[in-house]
């Protein structure tokens, strides 16, 4: 049996440290470097961490150690350690944390999840997830590998696909049969379940609020009517209405929802079963209450 091959990668700031190392003559650039290497470290100390303790100027030091390798690691350079050295060296180490600190506000500024509230925009909130952006991914011991850059990487990929989905339910609400729905709270995925549900009854308006009622009507009209309605033009007919760079994101919900809650709706499953399932598990809060 063949073992996994393991790699480790230390940061890109050590990478770069170690490229300089090499050279013939290092001395004045690495004193300048070790000098705005100490002076980022007590500003995160005092910002982050303790500036007056042993452990907390070591833990800004792993958080500056990181935050550096990360402005690198997002930099359009050449994938090299004399690449980064070059780009390190060019801009100065304080620029440099500058841009990867850039990098984890406007990561903390992406939705973490699809569901808004004000709680969201609350500045103590806002920079507290800051500060837990920072140490998740910034940490980095020069001594072990790293890998904050794949976490950003992957944890921006995911807050720009909530931020889609934010931005795709925004729209439904804007345009809701009904008028706009101007709530502060949003739960984003639950506005596109709701709107895909009902889209399959035929070219209807648009649906991103419903009442508890709504549901028992629709699944009444359904069962009635099924022989008679064509479910996919239902569907076609929502997307030709909503903007296209949405279609991705309502197509994927369609494609669950094809085999599962639509087939619910449609069998001979009782109604109260149904529309418990589409309360608990689709409408989330956006399901208003009118009945017991």
């Amino acid at each position: 049996m063949q073992l996994a091959h393991i790699t480790t990668r230390p940061p890109q700031l050590v990478q770069a440290l170690e490229t300089l190392a090499q050279r013939a003559d290092h001395q004045q650039a690495a004193q300048t470097l070790l000098h705005e290497l100490s002076g980022i470290t007590v500003l995160v100390a005092k910002k982050f961490t303790n500036s007056s303790t042993a452990d907390g100027l070591l833990e800004a030091y792993y958080l500056t150690t990181g935050c550096i390798s990360l402005g690198i690691s997002q930099a359009n350079i050449p994938d090299t350690s004399e690449a980064r050295l070059s780009f390190l060296l060019h801009h100065g180490a304080e620029h440099v944390f500058q841009m990867g600190f850039r990098h984890i506000k406007k990561l903390s500024g992406l939705p973490y999840d699809a569901f808004v509230s004000d709680f969201n925009s609350d500045p103590f909130i806002q920079q507290r997830n800051i500060k837990a952006l920072f140490s998740k991914i910034c940490r980095a011991d020069p001594n072990a590998a790293w890998t904050g850059d794949e976490v950003y990487k992957n944890e921006l990929r995911d807050r720009q696909r909530n931020q889609r989905i934010v931005e795709c339910a925004k729209w439904l609400r804007k345009n809701h049969y009904a008028g706009p729905v101007k709530d502060a709270v949003l739960d984003a995925n639950a506005v596109i379940a709701i709107a895909v549900i009902f889209a399959i009854a035929g070219d209807a308006p648009i649906v991103a609020r419903l009442r508890q009622t709504d549901c028992e009507t629709l699944i009444q009209g359904m069962r009635k009517w099924q022989q008679h309605i064509d479910i996919e033009s239902g569907w076609n007919a929502l997307l030709k209405k909503i903007p296209p760079e949405y279609h991705p994101i309502l197509r994927a919900r369609m494609d669950e929802y094809r085999n599962t809650i639509v087939k619910k709706i449609l069998s001979k499953t009782s109604i109260k079963t149904v529309i418990t399932t589409i309360q608990k598990e689709h409408a989330g809060d956006e399901l208003d209450i009118d009945y017991p």
